[in-house]
């Protein structure tokens, strides 16, 4: 290995290194039997896992994670992917102004974005309701979703649409044959990314979720401010746990996706 490669090597282990440190510290905390967050672990215990199921606040954090993620997946999904098909729109007028509006909510702190929803859900009367949490956190991630979907359909060769439409099908149908199977992997990767925006959001809850709608989150933020617990640890072991799971699912599904591209070509 020459100089140059080595150098590469080193300098992305030590990268990587660094960037999974925190998790190594942390992570090894969530099975320790102990009451505080300190090393050595006096001895291994699932008693924190079972913390997060049993103990009421943890349980109902769980439950409304899982219900505002779904419903976020499903609204900034659908609304990203269709601005995603929309901006390819080649007779679109003034697309770079059109992308960068769908763009905004992710530059724009989410202080300001939570005041100006909590005025606006107040007089809606979504205030302090699930509506109100899922469309806050779809705001925030259509922009993933449209930047995602965008990509993937960067990706398709137009020849394919056309070759269907000059077989005789229908717009509709070469979007819902051709175009949407095509752009699946990305369509999935930008719900994924959804799912994660919700699932890491604690500013914007903390100015439209009402007290039955705390998400993990938020209760993981309430912990740290009053008392540091490794059920805290146990929470983003499960964060960690899943994130690695719904990445493999999506892995596949871009691998089967590959091959159907180049069994297509």
């Amino acid at each position: 290995m020459n100089p140059a490669n080595l150098f590469r090597v080193v300098f992305g282990g030590l990268v990587v290194i660094f960037l999974l440190a925190p998790l190594i510290a942390i992570l090894p905390l969530a099975f320790t039997s102990s009451v505080f967050l300190t090393y050595p672990i006096p001895d291994v215990s699932l008693r924190w896992f079972a913390e997060l199921f049993t103990a009421e606040a943890w349980r109902m954090a769980i439950v409304n994670t899982l219900i505002i993620g779904a419903g976020t997946t499903l609204i900034a999904g659908a609304l990203g992917s269709m601005a995603a098909l929309g901006l390819r729109n080649e007779s679109l007028p003034l697309p770079g102004l059109c992308r960068t509006a769908f763009l905004l909510p992710m530059v724009v702190p989410a202080v300001v974005l939570g005041v100006g929803m909590q005025l606006i859900f107040v007089r809606l009367g979504f205030a302090n309701s699930y509506l109100g949490v899922i469309c806050a956190h779809s705001v925030v991630a259509v922009p993933f979703v449209v930047v995602s979907v965008s990509a993937s359909l960067a990706g398709i060769d137009r020849r394919v649409e056309r070759a269907a439409a000059s077989l005789g099908a229908s717009p509709l149908t070469v979007l819902r044959r051709v175009t949407l199977p095509l752009a699946l992997p990305g369509i999935i990767s930008g719900g994924v990314l959804a799912f994660a925006t919700s699932l890491d959001e604690v500013v914007l809850t903390l100015f439209v979720a009402g007290p039955n709608q705390r998400t993990l989150a938020r209760q993981m933020f309430s912990t740290i401010r009053e008392n540091i617990s490794p059920a805290i640890a146990a929470a983003a072991f499960l964060f960690i746990f899943g994130t690695v799971l719904i990445a493999a699912a999506v892995a596949f599904v871009r691998n089967r996706s590959e091959k159907l591209k180049q069994a297509i070509a």
